[in-house]
């Protein structure tokens, strides 16, 4: 089949029916309901881009397995031609969301892409599980499929492991084997979109200890599996908004959901890994599912920032305060900011390393660099957005202001910028800056920035750590050395 265009991608969530739930109840028609509706089309826009002439030969290529075209997600990168390929789609699919949608397709089909081309690791425990994910890659890439996935456990008794919950099965894990497959019981998070997606995949960050066994999984199935309820967090939006009065919520609420799986059963053949604690806690670093990902997230992130600036700059400059210099100070901050993250982008995809199994691999140091600074960065972004709107951020009219005759003067004279910004385009410039840093959806993308990848310290220290391991201090050593030289020279004096 290959790639597919939007139209067959919305059919798909149509003919499916999950178990979703949204406040309390249960969603019977996903394409109908508001708050799924204008998601689904964004993402449908991204599969259709695949078939427009200016994107097909940038995001996509032909298969040399099956003679389809198929995205460039998909592709193994072996060069860095290939990692550039690559870095394409992600670009494309970024700046169609403005960096808002954090799990556009490519993500999670970058991930699945690197456990294929990284099948020794799951052939040094079973041979079933290699073989398992070699044919659930080409699935994913024959049909063009949209994942989400869920690896985090609810946030429930942090100080204990997964085993020393009060229930047994607070957090996902398996209860027994069937000839049909693997039953399993309990609930993982933070599912995006799940609701409208074709299947989930589970797997976990490392952190697994001994009486953790059974939680150690990692599988996929499809998202309308029997005994997997999707429970949705509350909306950020309730899908009835305008477009001129919510031009962004109205477009890309990413919904998140928790995963309770209720005695699921998960097929021999979906099965990647299981019952062993070793081999969970090296997934995702010897398998790529955390590095080359990073590359596709490091893009989103670079667009995302760079929108962000982008609109706290036009909105200084509709009200005609950015020739105050702390104003143009913390905008050139949020400049060099984004200049930054560019920089460390292309040093990743310049300095990147080949491994022992013929994969190129953007190099490490600078995309975790990226990691870290990112959840700094976008909240700063928003902190300034909030400065410069001020109190206007929360006087904005809305569209049927504008429509009303009695009012026409008033939003004519009253609302302008400064000298040839109309009111229109002020209120419009305001109200696309408040869904990013005032309203609860732009909440939402504050706080999904600053935990993108987890714990930012736990993370910063672990970036620490693996430095001071392959780093040694030369510059001190060579010093030092110049030191004790002179201490004995001194002596004999």
């Amino acid at each position: 089949m290959g790639i597919r265009t939007g139209n067959q991608y919305i059919e798909s969530v149509k003919s499916r029916k999950p178990d979703v739930w949204l406040h309390g109840k249960k969603v019977t028609n996903l394409f109908d309901e508001p708050v799924f509706k204008q998601p689904i089309l964004e993402i449908a826009k991204l599969y259709d881009l695949q078939h427009n002439p200016e994107y097909q030969d940038r995001i996509t290529h032909i298969c040399e397995e099956t003679g389809e075209r198929v995205n460039n997600a998909f592709l193994v990168p072996k060069s860095y031609e290939d990692l550039m390929k690559r870095r394409e789609v992600f670009e494309v699919f970024a700046k169609a969301t403005f960096g808002l949608m954090g799990r556009t397709p490519d993500f999670l089909n970058v991930v699945v892409t690197s456990m294929y081309y990284n099948s020794w690791f799951f052939e040094k425990y079973n041979q079933n599980w290699a073989e398992n994910i070699r044919n659930y890659y080409k699935y994913l890439r024959d049909h063009d499929l949209f994942l989400t996935h869920a690896i985090i456990n609810p946030q429930n008794d942090r100080s204990k492991t997964s085993h020393e919950q009060k229930d047994t099965y607070t957090h996902l894990g398996a209860v027994k084997e069937t000839p049909d497959g693997l039953v399993v019981r309990g609930a993982k998070m933070l599912a995006t979109l799940a609701p409208i997606t074709d299947e989930v995949i589970i797997y976990s960050f490392p952190g697994f200890k001994p009486g953790d066994e059974k939680y150690a999984l990692a599988f996929a199935i499809p998202i309308e599996t029997p005994g997997l309820k999707i429970i949705c967090r509350e909306p950020m939006q309730d899908g009835t908004r305008s477009l001129f009065d919510h031009p962004l919520a109205s477009r890309f609420e990413e919904m998140d959901a928790l995963l309770v799986f209720e005695d699921v059963v998960v097929p021999w053949d979906r099965v990647f890994l299981y019952n062993n604690v070793e081999a969970a806690n090296k997934l995702y670093p010897m398998t790529g599912a955390g590095q080359q990902p990073a590359h596709q997230s490091g893009v989103r992130g670079l667009v995302k920032l760079q929108f962000a600036t982008e609109v706290a700059m036009k909105l200084a400059d509709s009200i005609g305060v950015d020739v105050y210099l702390n104003v143009q100070n913390d905008l050139g901050e949020l400049i060099q900011s984004l200049e930054s993250i560019r920089a460390l982008l292309r040093v990743a995809e310049v300095e990147y390393t080949m491994t022992e199994h013929g994969e190129a691999m953007p190099s490490y140091i600078p995309l975790e660099t990226i990691r870290g600074l990112l959840p700094t960065m976008y909240p700063r972004a928003i902190e300034v957005m909030q400065i410069i709107g001020a109190g206007g951020l929360l006087m904005s009219p809305t569209g049927a202001d504008f429509e009303s005759e009695p009012l026409k003067d008033a939003m004519e004279n009253y609302y302008v910028g400064r000298e040839g910004v109309s009111s229109l385009d002020r209120v419009s410039l305001f109200k696309l800056a408040w869904d990013l840093c005032g309203e609860a959806f732009g909440q939402r993308l504050l706080q999904y920035e600053r935990y993108y990848t987890g714990d930012p310290i736990r993370k910063r220290a672990i970036f620490y750590n693996n430095y001071k391991r392959t780093h040694s201090p030369d510059m001190v050593e060579e010093a030092l050395q110049v030191s004790v030289l002179n201490k004995g020279l001194e002596s004999q004096v």
